[in-house]
């Protein structure tokens, strides 16, 4: 097992840009982005990070981009070494990159959610409603609703996710626009989940990401149904009417909630034991999903 986590690169010569989790670098036509092992909680990164978890999130990522692919084309060139300017080829990049197109990105995160968790959950506790489709009184938490629902969400000036109605992000990018976004996105949520679920897995909700290409083509960009974009539960367990054990980063989130930690930087370091679980549900949830044993455990 890798010790260490890598929480940031530097490749000489090499201008980057970072994210909550990754290093993104520009080569014009193309960009490497690099998934690190940071991990962020309530829009906050920790300041220790979570070994490998970058390459889960990335191999996790090429499963789904290729098991998408016909349905909705995507931004990868490549995920092998031999492809990249010779500067990036170093061992500790190996499974954690993806070669992709310079896209223009739409600015909109495209959520759908399956079941009624998380910040869906909350609202829906004080208005009987979700981005502001009503789903009447009466659902418990974690349940499943009765279609998949799309629940856009921005970037507010502070960087925390901000849920927004599908009126406002059709005013953002065009109605048309919009309209196409969540058909698609829905129909994406719909097939992966149906899949996940023959491998014990429940995908309650995810978001997605979209971009053109140089043709002006809408094609699915950034990552796509990993632990750090969707909630995965184990099937086995689930029970509505409470918060589910679960494969993705909520575990994190519910130790911050018991040590009552205000969301707020600077974050708290995590335990080793957090650490290690952490990473063993990252793990897991890419074997549950592709049936294949992690290259790096």
């Amino acid at each position: 097992m890798e010790t260490t986590a890598l929480l940031t690169t530097s490749i000489p010569g090499r201008p980057k840009r970072s994210g909550k989790v990754r290093d993104i670098y520009d080569l014009g036509k193309n960009l490497v982005i690099i998934a690190t092992d940071r991990i962020s909680a309530y829009d906050v990164i920790m300041p220790n990070g979570i070994p490998d978890k970058g390459r889960v999130l990335t191999q996790i990522s090429l499963f789904w981009f290729n098991k998408l692919a016909e349905a909705a084309p995507n931004h990868v060139h490549s995920s092998a070494l031999k492809d990249l300017p010779s500067e990036f080829r170093t061992e500790e990049l190996d499974g954690r990159f993806m070669l992709c197109k310079n896209c223009d990105v739409i600015p909109i995160e495209c959520v759908v959610r399956g079941y009624l968790a998380g910040s869906g959950w909350r609202e829906y506790k004080k208005t009987q409603s979700v981005c502001g489709i009503v789903l009447g009184s009466g659902l418990k938490q974690c349940q499943k609703l009765p279609a998949p629902i799309f629940t856009p969400a921005t970037k507010a000036e502070t960087g925390h996710d901000e849920n927004i109605s599908i009126e406002r992000a059709s005013e953002l990018v065009g109605a048309e626009v919009m309209s196409e976004l969540r058909d698609r996105s829905i129909a994406l949520y719909t097939a992966a989940a149906e899949y996940a679920a023959e491998c014990g897995v429940i995908i309650a909700d995810t978001k997605f990401e979209w971009g053109r290409d140089e043709n002006g083509e809408l094609i699915l960009i950034d990552e796509v149904l990993t632990p750090d974009s969707s909630r995965f539960w184990p099937a086995e367990e689930y029970r509505a009417g409470r918060t589910q054990p679960s494969f993705d980063k909520q575990f994190v989130r519910d130790y911050l909630d018991k040590i009552k930690f205000n969301r707020q930087p600077p974050a708290p370091v995590l335990p080793k034991e957090i650490v290690q679980k952490t990473r063993q549900k990252y793990i897991r949830a890419y074997t549950c999903l592709t049936g294949q044993s992690f290259p790096w455990a």
